[in-house]
Order: C-alpha cells, then structure tokens, then sequence
C-alpha cells in the first residue's frame, strides 16, 4: 500500500495506491538483475519503507542515496532492472517515486511485464552487495534467456516530473485483465529534442557528456494477487482473503496509521506499521466501563469490509494483535455476506450503508488480548454459508496486525453476464452439497 493514509492526502493519490505493492520486499519481492549499481543499489527501489535523505552520507562511490542510482552513462544503451514479483497477479498502477532525486533523477522510463512459469525461469547468479559495481557478462548471458526485451509494455518511455523535493510520485494506471509475475523497468537519459533552441552548440555539446541515466527513489507496483486454484488441495482449508490471493479491502471506516490491506498482508507483521491501525475515537466516555462479560460500553467502532480472494465457507479466524501492546482494540466481531459485482461496486458509492439483514455473524463479539494471535472457529461450521465479503468490527478503536480467514472455495461464481466463469470447486465433505 502506499504510506499510512493521513488525513487530507487520500485525495492526491489515485484509487489504486490502496491496493497491495506487489513489488515490495516486505512480500517477497526480488531484484533478480540491474545493469548497474554504482551510486545506489536497485534494492532500495523496493524497500517498503518511504525514501529517507541524509545531507551529510557520503559513500566511497559518492553521495548517499535511497533509491537506485547508476552511474553516468558513457556506453551506448541504457539502464533497466528486473523485478520479481512477490505477489502475482493483476497490476492496476505504478508509482514512480523519484523523492529526493532532484537533480539525478532517472528523466525518462518505461515498464515491461511478464507472466513467466516457475519451473522454466533460468539459473540467475545471486546479486549480494551491488553497490559500485556493474552487471557481469555472465549475469547478462543468463538473463538474456528470459529474452526481457520482448515483454509487453503496460508503461510506454515517459517523462518523469520532479515534485517536492520529500513527494515526488509519479502515477501510471494499468488497463489490464492479465496476470504478471516479473517487471522490468528501463531508465533512459534525456533526450536532445527537448534542448531548447537558443542553447549553444557548446551547451550542448555539454549536455552530451554529462547526461545519465539517474536515479528513481522506489517503485511501487499495485494491484491484486491472482492464485491458480486448481493447484488447491479441496480437502484442506485454505487463507481466502490473503492479499497474495486475490484478496483485498473494498471499504473503511478510519485508517489513520495504516491501512487495513495490511492485515492480509504476507507472513508474520514485522511492526505497528505492518498492520490497521486507527485514530484514537473522540467519542469514547471519560469514564470506561465494563459489561457482565468484560467487553467495554463504548459507543463507538471501527470497521473495514474485505472482498475474499474465492467465494467460500469460512472455517477457522484467526485476529491478531502481535506488536499491538498498548493500542489493541477492546473487543471484535465478523460477519459476512454475499454480493455480486454490482452490488458491491454500489457499496462502495455509499460507503457501506450495507442493510443489517445482508450480513451474517461468523463471530460474536469477542473480547481481545494485546499483543496475541487469537484462534476461532467460524460459525459458518454451523450456518453452512458461502461468502463472498466480510466485515470487520473492532471496537472502539485501535490497531490488528493480521487477519485470516481459513475455509475452503466454493462453487459459486458472481461475475457480470458475459465475464468468463471461475472453476468450479466441491468444499469439504459434510458441507451443503448444493452450495
């Protein structure tokens, strides 16, 4: 996701910088390949954290920068790096940040994808500390054989355009039904026909021996995962609304620290920052009290509604606080529903008025401890109901690093007339055979 939302910033950025970054090392993103590293490494391009500038770093190859920057391009061709996905599937945008680079910055790129099997992906030499160094011989030979060049473009070259010197993000949309699992993004110097005309012929003569192809700060690659769920074994129950899954946050109430897509993010929360985390509510009473079983009487909450990455039953939920020491919430609950496409994309225009008969408790409300995984069963073992959305409340505020919903896929498929049908799957024996 992009940085913890604050308020009066959602507006700036586009829709789809809710989605998951794909690219982020804090999924399993991977730089298999740059063709130079000399001021920077391509690493820092998909660290998770936001870019950070330190005035007075300097290293043996010069100045300190947290990005990747090459360095000054005396060779013909230009720079370009491959990344490997950590979340495959369905790009929807880029963001070319290129915070900090005020007067290095990469000035033009273009982005090419690819969806490449895992088993016929060639042997490429582990990269290990890059910085001051350039691509080997033999790391070109091997990457070669992924034949790069040929991939589809989703961004044409374009001009990057400098911000402020801390925000310098630049937001490409991606119309595209595909699924990827490698990108590769090329840098390019600039270009002689911007040279204004009344420059020198020394000017320019200038120009050509110190363009470069610069540096870009991060890029952030988002969009929704996309798993093969033919490979789902049908007897054991499976994460449905992990982010890698195709899972995602279709809806909030408050995410003041961070943004709910957190919670079905991939592996363990590695801090406060890896999770949802509220603002503090401003109606809660000065005084708190308690009810006969321990859950506070408070008149607020918290909420954050999560379209499943497969229409299924819910078996097993798992909400936890881990690293949520003094900011957990009181109390929770879940609940679930069924809606189509329509139905939902009308959801979201009214914020998630959703009537109160549409969803389905699979959690009463339960008190919560700080800082611990907390194990339920699902209500559904009882109701028997596929859900294609669910609802989670806390109470009245605070922070959940993860959330997993185990079950199994169902049979059930939701698409607008004319979308080409998902598989069809069975679920666990002694659920409704007609589900």
């Amino acid at each position: 996701m992009a940085d913890s939302p604050r308020e009066g910033e959602l507006a700036r950025c586009p829709d789809f910088t809710q989605l998951a970054d794909m690219a982020s090392d804090a999924v399993g993103g991977k730089i298999l390949f740059a063709t130079d590293d000399f001021f920077a490494p391509a690493e820092n391009l998909i660290k998770s954290d936001s870019p950070s500038f330190k005035v007075h770093e300097y290293t043996e190859f010069g100045k300190w920068m947290d990005g990747w920057e090459t360095r000054r391009k005396r060779i013909p061709g230009h720079d370009w790096c491959i990344i490997k996905l950590g979340i495959q599937g369905i790009i929807r945008g880029f963001d070319v940040d290129i915070s900090y680079f005020m007067g290095d910055y990469a000035p033009r790129m273009s982005i090419q994808a690819a969806n490449l099997e895992e088993d016929k992906q060639p042997e490429i030499p582990q990269r290990g500390v890059r910085t001051g160094v350039a691509a080997t011989p033999e790391e070109f030979e091997a990457v070669a054989e992924l034949k790069s060049n040929d991939w589809n473009y989703l961004v044409p070259m374009t001009e990057l355009k400098p911000g402020k010197p801390a925000s310098s993000h630049n937001y490409f949309p991606v119309n595209s039904q595909q699924r990827w699992s490698h990108v590769r993004l090329n840098i390019f110097p600039a270009i002689l026909e911007d040279v204004k005309w009344y420059l020198t012929v020394v000017l320019i003569c200038i120009s050509l021996m110190t363009n470069d192809d610069g540096g870009i700060a991060r890029l952030r690659v988002y969009g929704t995962g996309q798993k093969d769920w033919t490979a789902t074994d049908p007897k054991e129950p499976f994460d449905l609304v992990a982010i890698a899954h195709g899972g995602a946050c279709v809806g909030f109430s408050n995410a003041h620290f961070g943004h709910p897509n957190n919670m079905i993010g991939v592996g363990k929360a590695r801090s406060v920052a890896d999770g949802w985390e509220t603002a503090r509510r401003l109606d809660r009473p000065p005084v708190l009290e308690n009810d006969e079983n321990g859950i506070l009487l408070v008149p607020g909450c918290e909420w954050a509604v999560f379209r499943l990455a497969h229409p299924g039953v819910i078996t097993q939920i798992e909400i936890d606080t881990t690293h949520f020491k003094g900011n957990s919430p009181d109390s929770c609950k879940l609940d679930g529903c069924i809606l189509t496409t329509q139905e939902e994309e009308d959801m979201i225009k009214q914020k998630w008025e959703l009537p109160g008969h549409k969803w389905k408790p699979l959690l009463p409300v339960t008190k919560l401890s700080a800082n611990e995984s907390h194990l339920f069963d699902s209500l559904t073992l009882e109701l028997q109901d596929v859900i294609t959305h669910v609802r989670l409340t806390i109470s009245p505020d605070g922070g959940v690093s993860r959330l997993r919903l185990k079950g199994f896929p169902s049979s059930i498929c939701l698409l607008r007339p004319g979308e080409k049908p998902m598989m069809r799957f069975s679920v666990k024996a002694g659920f409704r055979a007609n589900l």
